[in-house]
């Protein structure tokens, strides 16, 4: 996907509220709509790249298929699942939400989490996975959430440069801490030219959508191409907010659609630039942030 394709927050949380009201509307059953909705993102990126560049008008298209998933549902109601075309072997595991059900996978991955503190959650674990535990691409993606092999080999690639940069170049507290508040400064104002001088060169950006909204599938590349993919990410739209605030022990930026946390935002610093870019858009690995009592500015959440 080419940076061009990035989705305005306002864009893509609104995007997800309205396929949720159509199938609502037509199941009845908010379980159901959510099922629905993720069935018909599931679709989207089952699409070929150059078949989803074709679709003009994506918003139409998404609602299109939306309505047959629920079509689906009403006229084979016993069927479950199968209205979706998603096998139970396919569910997305729910281990992770009870302790004391959890996976071999996820207490591998809490604990790396907590031993690489500067690295992101997907980062630490494609890290470790693949350096230390010798696991094939294709299984540290499964184990991260990607679901191309090249992801998962992406991330441990940039996980071992940037432990590099963080040896020879150390970033104290307060340097990770200006910068950031830089980046936000240069988002807000919408200053290309001032956020790519934030970034290094060969900068790289994640965006974590999870298959749940439209979000850029690929890490973006390069200063420019960084830049311009943030500010088309962060558009200046009405009801859309950029703050400041602790990520994972650091500086991150959070982004707010109405009251509701839209995207966390984490930066890799090094040598007072940017070296790494992860946003977490998935909503799912949102909800915490969500939740009745939300983090105030400056203090900490992790993603």
């Amino acid at each position: 996907m080419d940076h061009a394709e990035a989705v305005p927050i306002a864009e893509m949380v609104d995007e997800r509220r309205y396929l949720l009201d159509v199938a609502y509307r037509m199941l009845g059953s908010a379980h159901e709509a959510e099922e629905v909705v993720d069935e018909t993102y599931r679709r989207w990126y089952g699409l070929s790249d150059v078949a989803r560049a074709g679709i003009t008008a994506p918003r139409s298209w998404l609602t299109k298929t939306a309505r047959e998933i629920c079509l689906g549902r009403l006229t084979r109601p016993d069927c479950g699942d199968e209205a979706t075309g998603t096998a139970e072997s396919d569910k997305p595991s729910q281990a992770s939400e009870h302790p004391g059900g959890m996976s071999q996978e996820a207490q591998i991955r809490r604990v790396l989490l907590n031993v690489l503190d500067s690295l992101s959650p997907a980062e630490r674990a494609a890290f470790v996975l693949d350096d230390v535990v010798g696991m094939t691409p294709g299984k540290v993606a499964d184990t991260v959430g990607r679901t191309e092999p090249s992801e998962g080999a992406e991330l441990a690639r940039w996980a071992r440069h940037r432990q590099r940069l963080q040896y020879s170049r150390p970033t104290t507290p307060q340097q990770h801490d200006a910068v950031a508040r830089a980046v936000r400064q240069a988002c807000v104002h919408e200053d290309a030219g001032h956020l790519a001088s934030l970034l290094s060169p060969d900068v790289t950006a994640f965006f974590d959508g999870g298959g749940k909204v439209r979000a850029l599938v690929r890490p973006v590349h390069g200063s420019r191409q960084v830049a311009h993919s943030l500010l088309a990410l962060l558009a200046c739209r009405p009801r859309t907010s950029l703050t400041a605030q602790s990520v994972n022990g650091r500086t991150g930026l959070v982004v707010r659609y109405d009251d509701q946390v839209a995207a966390v935002i984490s930066l890799g610093i090094t040598d007072h630039h940017v070296e790494q870019v992860w946003a977490v858009l998935n909503p799912d690995k949102l909800r915490s942030w969500n939740q009745p009592a939300n983090p105030t500015p400056d203090s900490d959440t992790t993603v």
